[in-house]
């Protein structure tokens, strides 16, 4: 049967724009600013005032993409106003003089800009309030209209933030913690299957099989690059960093429960007693995963009860079963973590409080620091010339200052225009934004044209009046969804219509318009050109290897420190350090076209060798005591001489990365003295201490560790 036009393009629609979120919001927008427009324009007769109420409900409507429900962005637009205000009064201040509208506009553009460190609220909200600055340090200077000024913007977001919640308001997107509640659910199901498999239940091993590849593939939608930008937990808050350790968490135990799965002779190997243990860590999952979703009348989650030591029979303890029961042990203090992590997120309280009781000094630190002192940390660790946030904001201060330097030293009848096109069309690389300019240009030219056109046929300004709300509706619901070009040609029309509205025009306006696009636009492509112009790439390189070679340090000092012989906390801080940057520039070399130069290496893995490094040996370190090793010092030496050739791969490895090629395989493996049958010999000879498990869960997380290495290493080019 053949497809009716209109149900081919409502489909159509439904890919371009999932949900109609973009739709709702062009239609929110075209309601307020016209209804923000038109009562201060024709009703009070005020230009000042109706300039800055449609400025800020653009502003705050359309270039702000904030995360979260309607209501949450609301109140985080309120919340934004008095910075609005701010910067709303230091440029009409500065409005003064060329001199002092640039400097002001190269210390607010990085300030901005850098300020997105501090999380995806404050990335979202970084284009809106840079334009608060922007329109007003331009002439006329008239501190006098500063109420005015105040009052409209005032008006405008809060009429945005109205509309949020009243006018078409978008459907709670899939956060975070669904996405991750949704991949716990599925760690729950595998660690069930591998409970049967322990058993020799029949069928249960290719059970466990597709729901391992289920798990993966749940789990590859919690990734950072796959989530969109405004969804990331990346804040520096308390909650925003327990998701994070919530998800390392999880992705711990994928990798113990595969490394279970992959067992040749694990069926059959364990008794009722693992398989017990394997069925709670699968309830405590699954509670956890209810309250990271809140839902109704979930129960309060507390970690798994501790694995046994050792099984009953202490004799019959062989070395397999040795490994299996390290295995388990180690995914049991994975789910302790993400359960507690689960419960820092989301303020719950299980049976021993916020925190477990044996938590040991350096687990969930932030849990009880203040907001401020998590912020600044966080800031702290990015003031660095390796941050891509730190190259991005002085790219984009640099870019600004100069855009509004030539807008006042050619005195350009609208400058602003200047500044509004190297905000938009600028890019975190040179290639990118190169790849902007043609369609910017040729869009521009196409809607200037058409705007020239019309002024020359109707200069009626009423004509323009009945124009606005197409003009709106166009320019934010349509010219989006068609591309950058279409979208340049249709904000040049509507920035022709409301120009025509407040001022007397003619067709010479559609020229300015074209004029400064294309300097905006230059300028943008030189300062992508002159300050770090293979955007995140480079960065990547240096802070991936950078990562690895800290995460190497840091695996050595964690064995030492269980054996007894040194202090983990620096190592394991600067794998922390390394790790923000280098997660940083990963996140941002996915939003940007890939260098071929960089296709040569599985950053994937690259990332995953360093996560395992640092989160599976801060897992080993929460609830032991330094020396916990060192009752067995023989076991203990040869754990520690693996950790140093180790940390020698790693470095190796984070060597090649830096220069963006994979081409030398690590060393072979030394598994000389085989821990678990050393182990299975102390235990045959009367040992009952159950931290002599700990030398088999240590030698296990090496044993991946160096598996990682060599998974990177074989990745085709």
């Amino acid at each position: 049967m053949r497809r009716r036009p209109g149900e081919e393009l409502r489909d159509r629609l439904g890919r371009r724009d999932p949900g109609y979120r973009l739709i709702r919001r062009a239609a929110r927008l075209t309601v307020v600013a016209s209804l923000v427009f038109y009562g201060c324009r024709y009703g009070l007769g005020d230009v000042t005032l109706a300039t800055y109420a449609l400025f800020g409900t653009v502003a705050t409507g359309s270039f702000a993409q904030l995360p979260g429900p309607p209501a949450e962005r609301a109140r985080t637009l309120l919340a934004a106003l008095p910075v609005a205000w701010s910067l709303v009064a230091v440029g009409t201040v500065l409005a003064v003089s060329t001199a002092a509208a640039s400097a002001g506009m190269l210390v607010v553009g990085f300030a901005v800009a850098f300020a997105g460190v501090g999380g995806p609220r404050l990335v979202g909200l970084a284009n809106a309030l840079q334009l608060f600055y922007i329109l007003a340090c331009f002439p006329p200077y008239r501190p006098d209209s500063l109420p005015a000024r105040l009052a409209g913007v005032t008006l405008g977001v809060c009429l945005v933030a109205l509309a949020e919640v009243t006018l078409w308001p978008d459907p709670a997107p899939v956060g975070f913690p669904q996405r991750l509640a949704g991949a716990a659910g599925g760690l729950a199901d595998l660690v069930d299957a591998l409970a049967d498999v322990l058993v020799a239940r029949p069928g249960a091993a290719e059970e466990a099989a597709r729901r391992q590849a289920r798990a993966a593939r749940l789990l590859d939608q919690v990734r950072m690059p796959r989530l969109p930008v405004t969804a990331r937990p990346v804040s520096a808050g308390r909650r925003d960093r327990a998701w994070r350790d919530a998800a390392a968490a999880v992705q711990e135990v994928l990798a113990v429960a595969g490394s279970l799965a992959s067992r040749p002779d694990l069926p059959g190997n364990g008794d009722a007693d693992l398989a017990g243990v394997l069925r709670r860590c699968a309830a405590s999952l699954r509670r956890a995963a209810d309250i990271a979703v809140r839902r109704p009348g979930a129960a309060a989650v507390d970690e798994p009860e501790p694995a046994t030591a050792l099984p009953p029979s202490w004799r019959a303890a062989g070395p397999v079963r040795l490994r299996v029961d390290a295995a388990v042990r180690t995914l049991v203090d994975q789910v302790g973590t993400f359960a507690t992590a689960v419960r820092i997120a989301t303020g719950a309280r299980g049976r021993h409080g916020a925190l477990p009781a044996e938590a040991g000094p350096d687990r969930f630190w932030y849990a009880g620091r203040s907001a401020w002192s998590l912020y600044r940390r966080q800031f702290r660790a990015h003031l660095t010339p390796r941050s891509v946030y730190l190259e991005g904001a002085v790219r984009l201060a640099v870019a600004l200052a100069a855009a509004r330097v030539i807008a006042g030293v050619v005195n350009l009848q609208h400058g602003f225009w200047v500044l509004l096109a190297t905000l938009s069309l600028m890019r975190a690389s040179a290639s990118d934004t190169r790849t902007t300019l043609r369609p910017a240009l040729v869009g521009t030219l196409a809607g200037g044209a058409a705007g020239g056109l019309l002024l020359l046929v109707s200069p009626d300004r009423q004509a323009y009046a009945a124009l606005l709300p197409l003009a709106l509706v166009l320019a934010f619901g349509v010219g989006p969804l068609l591309g950058l070009g279409w979208d340049q040609a249709l904000l040049t029309i509507l920035l022709i219509v409301v120009f025509a509205q407040l001022n007397p025009a003619s067709w010479q306006l559609a020229g300015a318009r074209v004029v400064d696009v294309a300097i905006g636009a230059v300028v943008g492509v030189l300062a992508g050109l002159l300050l770090w112009p293979r955007g995140s790439g480079g960065e990547l390189r240096r802070n991936a290897g950078a990562y690895l070679a800290a995460s190497g340090r840091a695996v050595e000092r964690i064995v030492e420190a269980l054996a007894g012989t040194a202090d983990p906390r620096g190592a394991v801080d600067a794998a922390r350090r390394a790790e923000a940057l280098a997660t940083a520039s990963f996140v941002q070399y996915h939003a940007e076209r890939h260098d071929p130069r960089l296709s040569h290496v599985d950053w994937d893995a690259v990332l995953a060798a360093a996560h395992r490094a640092t989160y599976g040996g801060q897992a080993l370190l929460a609830d032991r005591r330094p020396g916990a090793l060192a009752p067995w010092p023989d076991p203990a030496a040869a754990l520690a001489a693996r950790a140093i050739r180790l940390r020698e791969g790693y470095a190796d490895l984070g060597r090649q990365v830096s220069r963006g090629r994979v081409d030398r395989p690590p060393p072979p493996a030394d598994r000389t003295g085989d821990i678990a049958r050393q182990v299975h010999g102390l235990v045959r000879d009367g040992e009952d201490r159950p931290g002599v498990l700990s030398l088999v869960q240590v030698d296990g997380w090496l044993a991946d560790l160096d598996g990682h290495l060599r998974r990177v290493a074989a990745t085709p080019p």
